[in-house]
This record gives structure tokens, C-alpha cells and sequence, in this order.
């Protein structure tokens, strides 16, 4: 989570008394703290880094080419930052929500503290939507008060619903198969694995890990 920008006060004399006066402290970040994971805050969007690639360039210093994914549409930025660029961090925070149903165009959750029901748009979600099932609690990243990112459990648990019989003779070691599961997606499974079967699933890397 991005550090949030601080707030102090003081106070001044004026011709009604006393009054105080809230400023704000922007959090910047250097080129050597921007990293894979960070949210940062480009044109007042939120945008996380996705990805970073260090360069030296001599007499000229250092260079760092980043690709950030904007978090409320979806597009990707290809941004370089050098010398004493610095970047602004995302005010935000994350927090629980229960995922409700999806229709056409959105995903819909409630907030787990306050019972709030509110959406995500699937361009928003992305491929987390094919490992969401009814009932299952996501983080829910919010930026300047607002919904804008969804993350879900690494590992969740999904029942088969199609998966073709095995074909005789291989049965062993790394033969696997497409076999559907409850909400929709389809994955590569050993051949063992039947309909009905309840399987564990690595929603980052869309594997197969285990028969529960």
C-alpha cells in the first residue's frame, strides 16, 4: 500500500482570533523507489508499476523505464524517469469486500465493514473475474475514496464442472487435459481429475496445484 500524503497544522493570528490552517505534504517518490508494486499518481490517476528496468547511461546517470497500468481504465503507460525525476504516490488503502455476482458489464461487491454495495467494471477486474466465485473476500484498493482495483486470494479452491474421461494409457506423469470449472474458466489438469472433483487453483500464474 502507498504511503498517504500527510497533513499538519498551525496556527495564525488574524483580525477574527486565532484560526489553523491544514496543509498538505505530497509524498514523492525517487527513481531508486519506484518499484514493481508501487501505485503512483500521474495527471491525478492512479497508476500501478508493473513493471521497471534499470539503466546506467554513464556521465548521464542512471534511467528507469517503467510500464504502468492505469488503475481505473485499464490502459498501459510506457513512462522513463531520470536523473532526479520524481513521481507522485497514489493516496490510497485497501479494503475487504465480499464478491456478490457479476452481470454484462460490472462486478459487484459489498463492503465487508459497512455492508456498502458497489461495483467494479470487468475491464476494471480483468482475468481475476474467471477465479471469483460467490462468497469469496478480495482486497478492494481504493483511491482518494474510491473503488478502483480489485486483488483476490492467490490460491482458491474451484469444483470441476466439464472434464473429459481420461484416455487409457495416460494416466501418468504430465499428460493433462482441459477440464472447465464452476465459474466458467478452463485450465490444464492431470488426467486423474474428474467432474466434481474440487481442485486448488494459483489464480496468478491460472495453474493447476493440487486435488483438495
Amino acid at each position: 500500500m502507498a504511503p498517504k500524503k500527510i497533513s499538519y497544522r498551525h496556527q495564525e493570528s488574524s483580525n477574527y482570533g486565532i484560526i489553523t490552517i491544514y496543509k498538505t505534504i505530497k509524498l514523492m517518490f525517487s527513481i531508486n523507489e519506484i518499484k514493481v508494486g508501487k501505485v503512483v499518481q500521474i495527471n491525478n490517476e492512479p497508476y500501478l508499476v508493473v513493471k521497471t528496468d534499470h539503466h546506467k547511461m554513464g556521465r548521464g546517470g542512471a534511467v528507469l523505464k517503467t510500464k504502468l497500468k492505469n488503475l481505473i481504465n485499464g490502459s498501459v503507460l510506457d513512462k522513463t524517469f531520470q536523473g532526479n525525476d520524481k513521481v507522485e504516490s497514489a493516496n490510497t488503502e485497501k479494503k475487504k469486500a465480499n464478491y456478490m455476482y457479476k452481470d454484462e458489464e460490472n462486478v459487484n461487491l459489498m463492503d465487508n465493514e459497512t455492508y456498502e454495495q458497489f461495483t467494479l467494471s470487468l475491464n476494471q477486474v480483468g482475468d481475476k473475474q474467471k477465479f471469483l466465485k460467490e462468497g469469496t473476500d478480495v482486497d478492494i484498493l481504493y483511491f482518494d475514496g474510491t473503488p478502483v482495483a480489485i486483488d483476490i486470494p492467490i490460491k482458491v479452491e474451484l469444483k470441476v464442472v466439464s472434464a473429459p474421461p481420461g484416455v487409457k494409457g495416460n494416466s501418468a506423469g504430465n499428460v493433462n487435459k482441459q477440464v472447465e470449472l464452476e465459474t466458467g474458466a478452463s485450465i490444464s489438469a492431470p488426467m486423474f481429475i474428474n467432474e466434481g472433483d474440487v481442485i486448488r487453483i494459483n489464480t496468478e500464474t491460472e495453474e493447476y496445484v493440487e486435488r483438495v
